[in-house]
């Protein structure tokens, strides 16, 4: 909960330093004070406590994702500053949305209330619609935001709903009084009908098929520093609470629920990645791709509550990975009215630094090793074998190798001979840090999972 605060009152520094002309200490004030909030949540990660009747819920859970999302943060922050230097005066209103949106994000996977669930969401939501549209003379942010709060609104209604019916069924919104009251009575239909309006509204946040549709055209509208964050921090916060609400809702659900998972996760991985490999737009590209890892960390669903750690892990691995990629393709794709993959011929010469980073940023994202996407899939594979669900991983190779070919088109684009575009790029300090710490994060936890693993022993 103090994390939360924390959070809370550093977005309303960033806004007093702006109303008292002290713009430019605006990012360094938030990354700092980010770092410091994130060296304290995890040295609280052990710290199991519950506040205000339940509504926020503090476990090792909520703790390691917090503070991914904390780290996720402040590399995004630090990109800012270039990204928004045609709209400097507005630094602290973007700045603190971002803040805002990361106090949703934690309130999704602390919650211990479905109040308090829904009451981040719509946090969380409502700030990434008006990020999306904060391009206001392009028409197709424009676009991008309208249909994401379109889209999003009727989602956050189809939730709203099922907590309702849940409600309605169990007379309490308390998770553990919830599931406590599903396992020791029998409850009316609304209850199952209720659970299935929540589930089908959080597949419509993660961009799971059937409901991927908005993806592609959000993330190619919306600003290219918005759509990173939606690409990892809002899809793994997602992600992550869908985990959180079928651990406490789907353990007493009829087993065929199961069945439906693995058949969503299957088509999920496998329309993202053929839909990606026609992309020759790099955000489109990126947008199919986020749509199939979905899948993949959906396969943590088909063992819940021992799928903890290597969701956790997988999500990192993705999220360091698109942090890296989207740094490189916003330095790319700078002053440029598209997001083309023709932008990327010659980088490897134009700009070493630059190639590598996204390579590696895309050979994780297909699973190649040594880096972390490879050990994130193959302990979400191992533990889907354990548990029988051997179709479910023979898709997942499958994909794996399809997801290699995109990316591979995009790196052999970048050390081709050919260069369509033979200009310098100016490559911001700060971009230079992220990307290689980024990359350098990706590697270490690849070569060391424990680190990460060992946060839930």
């Amino acid at each position: 909960m103090n994390t939360l605060i924390a959070i809370g009152v550093l977005a309303v520094l960033v806004l007093v330093a702006e109303i008292i002309n002290l713009r430019k200490i605006v990012i360094p004030m938030t990354i700092v004070g980010l770092l410091g909030i994130l060296v304290y949540t995890l040295c609280n990660i052990d710290v199991v406590e519950a506040y205000y009747n339940n509504m926020f819920v503090s476990t090792k859970f909520s703790t390691a994702f917090s503070s991914l999302f904390i780290a996720l943060t402040v590399f995004l922050v630090g990109m800012s500053k270039d990204f928004y230097k045609k709209e400097y005066s507005k630094i602290a209103d973007y700045i603190s949305l971002k803040l805002f949106l990361l106090m949703g994000a934690i309130c999704m996977v602390s919650f211990g209330n479905m109040a308090m669930f829904f009451l981040g969401l719509e946090i969380l939501s409502i700030t990434l619609y008006i990020l999306c549209g904060t391009e206001i003379k392009n028409i197709k942010s424009n676009e991008a935001a309208m249909k994401y709060f379109l889209l999003g609104s009727f989602a956050s209604g189809v939730v709203l709903f099922g907590i309702a019916l849940v409600y309605g069924a169990t007379g309490s919104f308390d998770l553990v009084q919830i599931t406590k009251t599903a396992s020791t009575s029998s409850l009316p239909i609304w209850y199952p009908l209720g659970v299935i309006m929540i589930i089908i509204g959080m597949l419509f946040k993660i961009a799971a098929v059937p409901f991927h549709f908005w993806a592609p055209d959000v993330y190619q509208g919306a600003p290219s520093l918005t759509t990173a964050m939606m690409s990892t921090l809002v899809k793994v916060a997602a992600v992550a609470t869908l985990y959180k609400l079928s651990l406490a809702l789907f353990s007493h659900m009829p087993e065929y629920f199961t069945g439906v998972i693995v058949v969503i996760a299957i088509l999920t991985m496998t329309v993202g990645n053929i839909m990606a490999i026609r992309q020759d737009n790099m955000k489109r590209l990126l947008a199919y791709s986020g749509i199939s890892h979905a899948g993949f960390m959906m396969m943590a669903l088909t063992a819940l509550g021992s799928a903890t750690s290597n969701l956790f892990y997988y999500a990192s691995a993705y999220a360091i990975a698109g942090i890296a990629a989207f740094s490189v393709l916003i330095i790319v794709t700078k002053n440029k009215d598209n997001e083309l993959i023709s932008n990327f011929y010659g980088l490897g010469r134009r700009n070493p630094l630059l190639a590598v980073v996204l390579s590696i940023g895309l050979l994780s994202m297909g699973g190649i090793p040594i880096f972390a996407g490879f050990f994130g899939k193959f302990f979400l594979f191992s533990q889907a074998i354990s548990n029988g669900y051997i179709a479910l991983v023979i898709f997942g190779v499958i994909n794996s190798f399809i997801s290699i070919y995109y990316y591979l088109k995009v790196i052999i684009a970048m050390f081709s001979n050919y260069e369509e575009n033979t200009d310098e790029l100016d490559v911001p300090l700060s971009y230079k840090v992220i990307g290689v710490t980024a990359v350098a994060i990706n590697i270490i936890i690849g070569l060391c999972p424990s680190l990460l693993l060992n946060l839930f022993n």
